[in-house]
């Protein structure tokens, strides 16, 4: 969840800096070039206000005698020139100079500097040029009107370059994206705090309800850290989990209690019964039937028990050789299977994993106990272990009828047979005993088809220990 909400808070967060610095940036530049635009609006207007008492020569001649103001002007625009590079000019409105620096400048017919000259001769000064961004080689034209008598006589323009510009441009947008990183970082650095803050109690929560779910029903969220709500959350769960854990407890007491309440009358009974059947005659059906019946019924309440603590369990966990621990179950389950006929080989390589040994010994006991069972003369049942990764597994397959696809989804559930097998002896809850028996192991077990015909059985068991 943290790598989905992080990415969202981070893509928020770099609109909103991209928000903020882009309009920054744009104002860093148009200061930048206001500045300049002011200081060369004074400088025309220095040279607007030398300008203005030059005396014009006679219309259509050239001037001859000197003029003195006309000579500070041009020194003056020749300094100018030399000290800051900015070509400058005062033009009359008919395009004649009347003093330029550089010597070789003149008013051109076309472009920026053209068009600032035609507006100063509207009287109007240029103050508001367009901007000039970093990347841009172009110049800034500035022009202003020289008025005499109300009238404008002549324009001074001033062509400057805009490198030093450009570059106090740059190093501003420098400045500001150091800012924006820093500040991407610091909120970079909040969001992996504020979503570890928010969902740490998510994570144990569902870890907890992880451990819940595969048995360990005393695992509780620790209610500490975390949002208001979700520590509210947690100790509603547990309450719940509380709740659960005490109904499981008290059905399983039920159980336990009626099993063992009811195994001493039916002793007692099964008793009465064969004192009876020494007055009846022998070989008697009847009497025969109800002492079956009566041993079927106190195997199901011995089963019962059996599942109750096998259900509350906790397993001694363990790192076991199960090669060596289901070679031994095959040992000892050879007589029975030679007894009926039935084949029983075992490969069993030394295999390591964690489980409780007695646990999985019993869980053996009870799988190939069901595949001999079912398994017909002269057939063979098959014991494998192998490692696979993080797991390791023992494979029963039998040679017998198998299941169905709609019986293997029912197989293992409490009390059921198929009902193909009624007639085998059997109360239906041997494979459930050893589901519980695994599952406090940490272990699982599966079912499938064994080809050509029979039921595979898999046990699977972790090679990872509980504390890595």
């Amino acid at each position: 969840m943290r790598t989905r909400l992080l990415p969202l808070l981070i893509v928020l967060m770099a609109a909103v800096l991209l928000a903020l610095g882009i309009p920054l940036a744009v104002s860093v530049a148009a200061a930048q070039q206001q500045k300049v635009v002011v200081d060369r609006i004074d400088d025309t207007a220095f040279f607007a206000a030398l300008a203005q008492f030059v005396t014009a020569p006679p219309s259509g001649s050239r001037r001859t005698d000197p003029d003195e103001r006309l000579e500070t002007l041009s020194r003056e625009l020749e300094s100018y020139y030399k000290v800051y590079g900015i070509r400058v000019g005062v033009f009359y409105a008919n395009d004649a100079p009347m003093a330029h620096a550089p010597a070789d400048w003149y008013l051109p017919q076309e472009g920026e500097v053209r068009n600032a000259f035609d507006e100063a001769l509207l009287s109007r000064r240029s103050d508001d040029p367009k901007q000039v961004w970093p990347w841009q080689r172009h110049r800034l034209v500035v022009a202003s009107p020289v008025i005499r008598d109300g009238d404008v006589v002549a324009v001074v323009v001033t062509d400057s370059p805009t490198g030093q510009m450009r570059s106090r441009i740059l190093s501003g947008w420098l400045v500001i994206a150091a800012g924006e990183t820093a500040a991407m970082l610091l909120a970079v650095g909040a969001a992996l705090r504020l979503t570890g803050w928010v969902l740490r109690p998510v994570r144990v929560l569902d870890a907890t309800t992880h451990d819940i779910a595969t048995g360990r029903l005393k695992s509780r969220v620790a209610a500490a850290g975390g949002p208001p709500e979700l520590r509210r959350l947690a100790r509603s769960f547990n309450e719940m989990a509380d709740n659960v854990e005490a109904v499981l407890e008290q059905q399983r007491a039920f159980v336990a209690d009626a099993s063992h309440q009811l195994r001493n009358p039916l002793s007692a009974l099964l008793l009465r019964i064969e004192l009876l059947a020494l007055e009846l005659p022998e070989g008697n059906e009847e009497i025969a039937s109800v002492q079956a019946e009566g041993k079927r019924l106190a195997q199901v309440l011995d089963d019962l028990l059996d599942l109750a603590l096998a259900e509350h369990a906790e397993a001694d966990l363990s790192l076991t050789d199960i090669g060596a621990l289901t070679a031994e179950r095959v040992a000892a389950w050879a007589p029975t299977a030679e007894a009926k006929g039935v084949r029983l080989v075992g490969d069993c390589p030394p295999t390591t994993a964690w489980t409780d040994p007695v646990t999985l010994s019993s869980a053996l006991d009870a799988v190939i106990d069901n595949a001999v069972k079912f398994t017909p003369k002269d057939e063979c049942v098959e014991v494998t272990v192998a490692s696979n990764g993080d797991t390791s597994t023992i494979v029963v397959a039998d040679g017998g009828p198998g299941l169905t696809d709609e019986e293997l989804t029912r197989v293992g559930d409490r009390f059921w047979r198929s009902s193909r097998h009624q007639n085998v002896k059997g109360s239906g809850l041997g494979l459930s005993i050893t589901r519980a028996l695994l599952a406090a192991a940490g272990g699982s077990i599966a079912y499938g088809h064994h080809e050509p015909h029979g039921l595979t059985v898999t046990v699977t068991l972790p090679r990872t220990g509980p504390t890595a």
